[in-house]
């Protein structure tokens, strides 16, 4: 009988084992679209990437960029237009989304507290890494007589939409000539309403701040013959030293129908990311972009590498990002 009994309590025990295996043994680092992630945290089922206005660089490659995270990690992923860089950070920051492409100027600003986030500083968001250069474009007819930054005083000027970096590039580089937003007439258009109203003679230039070519400027350079303002290389030294996020930029002739190369200034688009989301989650999806990025088809894709993906990042990495740059032996200089 006591023989019995023993057998009955090693069977019933080694039932209970397994049971107790098969409610613990999910997939290591978390199931695809919910399951745990490193240390018991849970990943998201799925993630709002914030992009930019349906006309610049930001949403077409964001959409693609939405796509091989999905693919790739099984996170539903969904780009969603927006009006960029200051208004996508001020939505992390609330927690309205997870992912979001901004310039690296206006991250410092954000981290920092300062300009559009004066007061407000922003210390849950961090970075994935940076894709491409974001080139300041001044745009405008060829007939319209603006030929430098100083001929735009007293011009109607879109100066970028209401809570975009483009308005803080503008400020500075008008600045910089000795010109304020009290010296034009300031209008707060995106970048299709921008050179609609160019083309239609209802402004005079504009600020667009994104990758070249820029989808907005070519529809206009096919209606109207268009120019680009330079800026000199001496105010490009003097933003350089005073912004340490500018760098000198070339349009190349060409582009939209250009005769000659012009010169003038760029930040970096990068990618960030809200701290709460777990290692694990942006471990896959920095992988993800940087592995992949020769599968988009968009022209600013080529720009997207590990080569590239730290420079200009003044924030803090994720520790999902960091564990990616580790492994591949990407580091900051």
């Amino acid at each position: 009988m006591i023989k019995k009994k023993s057998a009955f309590y090693a069977v019933l025990l080694l039932a209970l084992a397994m049971l107790l295996a098969a409610c613990g043994g999910g997939n290591e680092g978390g199931e695809e679209g919910g399951g745990s992630a490193e240390g018991g945290e849970e990943a998201p089922e799925f993630l709002s990437m914030l992009t930019g206005g349906t006309s610049g660089t930001y949403y077409p490659l964001g959409g693609e960029m939405a796509t091989i995270i999905t693919e790739a990690t099984g996170i539903q992923t969904d780009a969603l237009s927006s009006n960029a860089s200051a208004d996508n950070v001020a939505a992390l920051a609330a927690g309205d989304a997870q992912l979001a492409f901004v310039q690296t100027d206006v991250m410092t600003n954000a981290v920092e507290g300062i300009n559009a986030f004066e007061g407000q500083a922003v210390d849950n968001v961090q970075a994935v890494g940076s894709l491409y250069p974001e080139t300041i474009q001044i745009v405008t007819t060829a007939d319209s007589g603006i030929a430098s930054v100083e001929d735009l005083e007293g011009k109607t000027v879109s100066v970028g939409a209401p809570g975009s970096g483009t308005y803080v590039n503008a400020e500075q580089i008008l600045e910089a000539h000795g010109i304020s937003m009290d010296d034009i007439e300031a209008q707060n258009l995106d970048f299709g309403e921008s050179t609609s109203g160019i083309q239609d003679g209802q402004i005079d230039a504009a600020f667009i701040t994104s990758g070249t070519p820029t989808g907005a400027v070519e529809g206009l350079s096919a209606q109207v013959d268009i120019s680009i303002v330079p800026i000199a290389e001496e105010k490009i030294n003097e933003l350089v030293e005073q912004y340490p996020y500018y760098a000198l930029d070339t349009i190349s002739a060409g582009t939209y129908g250009l005769e000659e190369d012009v010169t003038t200034v760029a930040v970096l688009a990068m990618l960030v990311v809200t701290e709460d989301i777990p290692e694990d989650t942006v471990y896959e999806l920095t992988k993800a972009i940087y592995e992949n990025a020769g599968d988009m088809a968009h022209a600013k894709a080529e720009m997207i590498t590990l080569d590239t993906a730290l420079d200009g990042v003044g924030i803090e990495l994720h520790p999902g990002a960091q564990r990616y740059y580790d492994e591949e032996g990407v580091s900051q200089e």
